[in-house]
C-alpha cells in the first residue's frame, strides 16, 4: 500500500519559490499525472517525493510515515528518468539485476523477476544486448523493467517519453498503461504533454507557477476547468477565448462578443450566469465545439465567417478564422465539406460547452 500526502510543501532556491505550498492527496494504486509547462514545479515536486531534493517547508507522508528526513534508498521508490540512466557496459539483464543483487536476492529470484518483467514489456529477446545496441524505445523498456523488478511501493516517472519520436511515444504510452493495469502500483508521472496525462492518469494535477491550479479526473480538468490557465492548457488545439459582455434580457441572459455578435445562453446556465450581467468577461469554447451548423438545436449559436487557414486532418478539418481582432480555431467533421481559404461559411458555437471566465480573477464561473 502507498498512500501519499503532501502538506503545504514548499521548495525554495535562495529567494525563488519553485513550489509554493502545495497540498495533494494520492490514493493507493492511483495513477497521477503532474502536468504543466516548463518551470511550473512538477519535476521539483517529483524529486522531493523521491528524496532527491530537500523540502524547504511542509511534510511529505508515505504510508503514514513523514519521510522529510528519510534517505531516497529507504523510501521504497522506483524512478524512471527521461535519460534512461542505464549502465552502458552492462547488458539489459545486468542493468535490471543490479539493484536486486545489491538487496541480496538469490539468483533464482532475480531471474524469475527479470523474466516476468521482460515478458510483460516484450524485451525477452533483448536481455543479452547492451544499451548501445538498443533503440530509444527498447532502452526505455529496459529502464521500466529495472523499476518493475523491484516491486516498489511507488513508481515515479519523470517525462520518460520525451526523447522518443511521435509514433513510439504512443506505443510506449500504451505499454505504461498496460503495465499499470497488470501491476496497479501507486504511480506519479510527470509530463508537459497534456495528451499523455489525459490518456494515462486516473487523476491529473495541473501545476502553474509552483502552485496546483486544479486536481481532478481527466474529464473534470478538460470539461470543467476551474481557471483560465487550466482551460487553455488542456486540449490541443487550445481553447478559444474572446472578450465579451454579459447582459440581462427579458428572456434570460445573453452574451455579446467583441464584434457585436450576440446570443442567448442556454436555459440551464441562466441562473449560473445571471449574477455576472453587466460585466466584461471572457467567453471560452473549445475548437471541437465550433463546427458545422446544427439546425434545430437551441444550444447552437449560428454565425458566418471567412476562413483564413485550412488544415485537413483526414477524419476532420481544422479551420482558423477571425471574430473581431481574435483568431479562433474550429473543427469540421462533415466528409462532404471541403472548404478553401477565403470561403465564406456558416458555423456554430455549441453553447452546451461554453465557459465564462472572470478576467479579474481568471476563475471559470
Amino acid at each position: 500500500m502507498a498512500e501519499i500526502y503532501l502538506r503545504s510543501v514548499v521548495k525554495r532556491y535562495g529567494k525563488v519559490e519553485a513550489v509554493r505550498g502545495i497540498d495533494l492527496d494520492i490514493s493507493d494504486k492511483q495513477f497521477v499525472a503532474l502536468v504543466g509547462p516548463s518551470g511550473c514545479g512538477k519535476t521539483t515536486t517529483l524529486r522531493m517525493i523521491a528524496g532527491l531534493e530537500e523540502i524547504s517547508a511542509g511534510e511529505i507522508v508515505i504510508d503514514g510515515e513523514v519521510v522529510n528526513d528519510v534517505a531516497p534508498k529507504d523510501r521504497d521508490i522506483a524512478m524512471v528518468f527521461q535519460s534512461y540512466a542505464l549502465y552502458p557496459h552492462m547488458t539489459a539483464y545486468e542493468n535490471m539485476a543490479f539493484g536486486l543483487r545489491l538487496r541480496g536476492l538469490s539468483k533464482a529470484d532475480v531471474r524469475e523477476r527479470i523474466e516476468r518483467a521482460a515478458a510483460m514489456l516484450h524485451i525477452s529477446e533483448l536481455l543479452e544486448r547492451r544499451p548501445g545496441q538498443l533503440s530509444g524505445g527498447q532502452r526505455q523498456r529496459v529502464a521500466m523493467g529495472r523499476a518493475i523488478v523491484r516491486n516498489p511501493k511507488l513508481f515515479l516517472f519523470d517525462e520518460p517519453l520525451s526523447n522518443l519520436d511521435a509514433k513510439l511515444r504512443v506505443q510506449m504510452r500504451t505499454e505504461i498503461k498496460r503495465v499499470h493495469q497488470k501491476i496497479p502500483t501507486t504511480t506519479i508521472y510527470v509530463t508537459h504533454d497534456q495528451s499523455e496525462a489525459m490518456t494515462l492518469a486516473d487523476m491529473i494535477v495541473v501545476m502553474n507557477q509552483g502552485r496546483i491550479d486544479q486536481a481532478g479526473t481527466p474529464d473534470e480538468v478538460y470539461h470543467a476547468p476551474k481557471t483560465r490557465f487550466v482551460a487553455g492548457f488542456m486540449g490541443s488545439p487550445a481553447m478559444n477565448f474572446l472578450d465579451c459582455r454579459v447582459e440581462q434580457t427579458p428572456a434570460g441572459v445573453s452574451v455579446t462578443l467583441e464584434n457585436g455578435f450576440a446570443f442567448a445562453v442556454p436555459a440551464a446556465r441562466v441562473e449560473r450566469y445571471r449574477r455576472w450581467a453587466g460585466r466584461q468577461m471572457l467567453f471560452g469554447i473549445r475548437p471541437e465545439h465550433i463546427n458545422e451548423p446544427r439546425e434545430g438545436d437551441p444550444q447552437a449559436a449560428h454565425f458566418e465567417t471567412t476562413l483564413d487557414v485550412i488544415e485537413p486532418m483526414g477524419m476532420e478539418t481544422v479551420v482558423f478564422f477571425n471574430i473581431g481582432r481574435t483568431e479562433l480555431c474550429g473543427r469540421l467533421v462533415s466528409p462532404t465539406i471541403s472548404p478553401s481559404p477565403g470561403d465564406r461559411v456558416r458555423l456554430c458555437f455549441n453553447l452546451a460547452h461554453m465557459h465564462l471566465i472572470d478576467p479579474q480573477t481568471d476563475q471559470v464561473v
